[in-house]
């Protein structure tokens, strides 16, 4: 099996940010063969973009993706971790990684919640690699992106005629 993303390269990662931006919904889904991987692009991208981009985990709790040693404080738990991203006045793109069911039926409310937060409110929640039972529970107030969709085309010319 060939991993998509360890050939990707920082471009990728940006195109991949771009259609996360794009998204009708506050709240994406972003499915990933390396979510890893997935991750170290995200943090070049914010390293050399200087966009605020978040990463939660469950053994970090939530931290800058640009400067790996800030961590934002009290926000070790995911409904703490949610509630900042609801309540926060700032533009940011906040990845959730290792999400485990069953969620408490307060941070699905929040989740939902930020997936209705209106276009004025420039944040994006992008979950990586969600259980596909959190998936049907969302449905369609999530937006669901693949990493892989983004993967540079190679053209060919064959018989004068570019092929994909």
């Amino acid at each position: 099996m060939v991993c998509v993303m360890t050939t990707q390269t920082p471009q990728a990662a940006a195109e991949i940010l771009d259609r996360v931006m794009e998204a009708s919904s506050g709240l994406v889904l972003l499915d990933s063969a390396d979510p890893l991987s997935l991750i170290a692009q995200f943090r070049a991208v914010a390293r050399s973009t200087g966009q605020a981009m978040y990463l939660w985990q469950p053994d970090t709790g939530l931290a800058s993706l640009r400067e790996a040693h800030v961590r934002v404080p009290d926000c070790q738990r995911l409904g703490n971790a949610l509630r900042y991203m609801q309540q926060s006045i700032h533009f940011g793109i906040y990845f959730l990684v290792g999400l485990e069911l069953p969620l408490s039926a307060m941070d699905a409310t929040l989740l939902r919640q930020l997936a209705r937060m209106p276009k004025e409110h420039l944040r994006r929640v992008v979950l990586i690699d969600t259980p596909a039972a959190l998936a049907e529970h969302l449905g369609d107030l999530a937006v669901q992106l693949n990493s892989a969709d983004s993967s540079p085309r190679r053209l060919r010319l064959r018989d004068g005629r570019w092929l994909v």
